[in-house]
């Protein structure tokens, strides 16, 4: 359980009220800002109004190191960039356990934020291993970077363009289809738990949420 603060000058979606984080309300970035300490996540409320919210966004990264939750709505996800300053983004109507999950995944009180697991999955980024069950998974230096960006934001749907300024970098221009080898390349060493990679027909990749991690675990 962590302590978020709301910006918004509306309720927080009724999502956020289902889950057991202390949830404190701040009117704008500014006032947000002055118990910034406190708060393990800002979340920042982009469901209405983006431009008042990539500006909040903007002003809390530029003065703090809190990480920054952006609750956008779907319509708005196409004017989204990396300049904005959030940390994360979810999309409005998400369900609670999605929410908690990208809570838990930016707080500052996480045990260890290197570790990442899903199901039998598991990825370290300090020690740079990879495993299966306990198994050390035998990746190149591309393909770990690949999937532990994946799991880093888990149910979300990833473009091959998202993936390749990511994971290979803005100044890499051998194209995009080099995502789709990468992954095949991957989830054949995931062996039989190569479907906590999903496909997105004509978008990109999508990596287990922790729902169906945990299911499928």
């Amino acid at each position: 359980m962590g302590t978020v603060i709301f910006i918004s000058g509306v309720e927080p979606p009724d999502e956020l009220a289902l889950l057991s984080h202390t949830v404190a309300r701040a009117s704008s970035a500014a006032q947000a800002l002055l118990e910034a300490e406190t708060a393990d996540v800002l979340i920042v409320d982009g469901r209405t109004e983006l431009a008042a919210a990539r500006s909040a966004c903007h002003t809390l990264s530029q003065s703090g190191e809190t990480p920054i939750l952006l609750i956008v709505a779907a319509t708005g996800l196409a004017v989204l960039t990396p300049e904005w300053g959030f940390s994360d983004f979810i999309t409005e109507g998400s369900e609670p356990a999605e929410l908690d999950a990208r809570i838990r995944i930016l707080s500052r009180s996480s045990t260890d934020p290197d570790v990442l697991t899903a199901g039998p999955i598991r990825v370290d980024g300090a020690a740079y291993s990879a495993s299966v069950n306990g198994e050390p998974l035998d990746l190149t230096y591309t393909e770990f970077e690949l999937l532990r960006y994946l799991m880093q934001h888990p149910g979300r749907v990833l473009s091959r363009e998202t993936l390749v300024s990511q994971v290979w970098g803005y100044d890499y221009y051998g194209g995009t289809r080099t995502v789709d080898v990468h992954v095949r390349r991957l989830r054949a060493k995931l062996g039989q738990y190569d479907s906590y990679i999903g496909t997105v027909r004509n978008v990109g990749y999508r990596f287990a949420s922790s729902r169906e991690s945990n299911r499928a675990g």
